[in-house]
């Protein structure tokens, strides 16, 4: 039986409508589908990227769970269309917001550079209500200034 904390990742189970951009000027529109599915047991969560970010088609399955007591984070790595493996940690506050954290390689067909070597990303997703969820995403070169970098809304689909 998975423990009180595994069973948070329930809240971000279902088909979702994925909207957004890239911040910038112009901003590049993303736009797809994020499903979010329990593997059998329910100690992992499965979560299938598919979405086009600008022109340049984009998917991914994304493994959540291997949570850590020590650092109250889980561990979360994609595997995406491109042969990219990124790894990210999640931590859910106790209002129920989520903040992923990662190196400079998230992400990269949303990277205006192809990504980096130093700095990292940073995303809040804040489940609004049962049908909506929001994703601000942030970047860094120096582990110190955070520059706006991608803004998502998630509507449940039915």
């Amino acid at each position: 039986m998975p423990d009180a904390q595994t069973r948070r990742l329930g809240a971000l189970v279902g088909r979702w409508r994925s909207e957004g951009h890239v911040v910038g000027e112009p901003p590049v529109p993303i736009d797809g589908t994020d499903i979010y599915e329990f593997l059998p047991g329910e100690f992992f969560l499965v979560h299938h990227v598919d979405v086009t970010v600008g022109h340049q088609k984009v998917q991914a399955i994304e493994i959540i769970g291997e949570y850590d007591a020590a650092t109250g984070a889980f561990t979360c790595r994609a595997y995406d269309n491109d042969g990219n493996v990124t790894i990210m940690r999640a931590h859910v506050d106790d209002d129920g917001i989520w903040t992923f954290t990662g190196g400079p390689d998230i992400a990269p067909a949303a990277q205006s550079d192809g990504g980096g070597t130093a700095g990292g990303v940073r995303s809040t997703l804040t489940i609004r209500d049962a049908n909506t969820m929001s994703a601000k995403w942030e970047r860094t070169d120096d582990d110190a200034a955070w520059q706006p970098w991608m803004d998502m809304t998630f509507t449940r689909m039915a």
